[in-house]
């Protein structure tokens, strides 16, 4: 990391050229564990289908699509120090795009959900390059601003959106089996939670951390910090695209809600509790805060409340988070 550019030549950071310490034979171990986690996993998940009631497996689905959300995000804040307030902006950005590309425009399926992809890191890339040499405070205001706009546009734009009555687009399969998007919603969470894996395991992840750490000290060794946040910005939109433009045509109708301030909350609530900055926290905290966020629907307004308070208990034991807590835990069993 000390690495000092001459006065004529671009750094070795700056060009992305510079080396990474790959530690031995440690990084091919990691990936080897990586790999037969998500085999395991994989085979795990799809092993419960025979058993699983529809209700559990629209419930498994949800928690994945949140599951990519939340994993994005944290590569964004939790690795690279950037607190956006607009992950799930970029989310219901390619859900409708898909949706209104099939609808208005008779585009093929795959077709509109690829432009929906591209549509949710296009934006990404414009609205990064605008706000991240803000910082803190005033980077999440920018980034909320750029989130309220998209709700209200989807909300005030009747003649399009259908606003509050919601916009009915094709579902992925015509006989809306929940087993059959249950397969493609593992296949999609699997890989995605593995392209990011090797985002955090690679040369972009070092630098990553370094911003996090110290960004202005990272600036001084020649990296070119500003145009590492855009890429993570895009590449982390795009997968919030991704998520939305195939959680769209799951639920089959689409409503501005999507994009509402309270969806932005409950991942941050998610990434947190699981622990802001490890990898895994966040994967093994969706599935039970969703579950608990829909059992506590039935208590209408007070769900948020009793939400909050279970948040507020975990973080008063434990502020790593769930991954410190199980961390701690292992360590004295060991």
């Amino acid at each position: 990391m000390s690495i000092a550019p001459g006065p004529a030549h671009p750094s070795p950071m700056e060009t992305g050229l510079a080396p990474v310490p790959h530690g031995g034979g440690k990084g091919g171990g990691n990936w080897m564990r990586a790999v037969l986690v998500i085999v395991l996993v994989a085979v795990a998940l799809c092993a419960a289908v025979p058993f699983a009631s529809d209700y559990v497996l629209h419930v498994l689905i949800t928690s994945m699509y949140y599951t990519m959300l939340a994993a994005s995000w944290n590569l964004l804040a939790g690795f690279t120090g950037q607190f956006s307030l607009a992950h799930q902006a970029f989310a219901a950005i390619g859900a409708y795009t898909s949706g209104l590309l099939m609808v208005r425009y008779g585009f093929a399926m795959w077709a509109a959900i690829a432009c929906g992809i591209v549509a949710a890191g296009v934006l990404g890339l414009a609205l990064g390059r605008m706000v991240l040499r803000m910082r803190t405070i005033y980077l999440a205001i920018a980034t909320w601003a750029f989130a309220e706009t998209v709700h209200i546009v989807l909300t005030a734009g009747y003649a399009i959106t259908r606003g509050e009555l919601g916009l009915t687009v094709p579902p992925l399969f015509a006989d809306l089996n929940v087993r059959s998007y249950y397969y493609v919603f593992i296949a999609l969470t699997l890989v995605s939670l593995a392209t990011m894996y090797a985002m955090v395991s690679s040369r972009l992840g070092i630098f990553m951390r370094a911003i996090k750490d110290d960004e202005l000290r990272a600036e001084t060794l020649g990296m070119n910090t500003t145009r590492i946040k855009v890429l993570v910005f895009t590449v982390t939109s795009a997968f919030a695209g991704l998520a939305g433009a195939f959680y769209a045509h799951y639920v089959v109708v689409l409503s501005p809600q999507i994009a509402d301030f309270s969806e932005m909350a409950k991942l941050i609530i998610m990434v947190v509790v699981g622990g802001l900055g490890s990898f895994v926290g966040p994967l093994i905290a969706v599935t039970p805060m969703q579950s608990l966020h829909l059992y506590l629907a039935k208590y209408g307004e007070w769900d948020m409340v009793i939400y909050a308070l279970a948040v507020i208990v975990l973080m008063r034991a434990q502020i790593g988070g769930v991954a410190a807590l199980i961390g701690r835990f292992w360590r004295r069993g060991c």
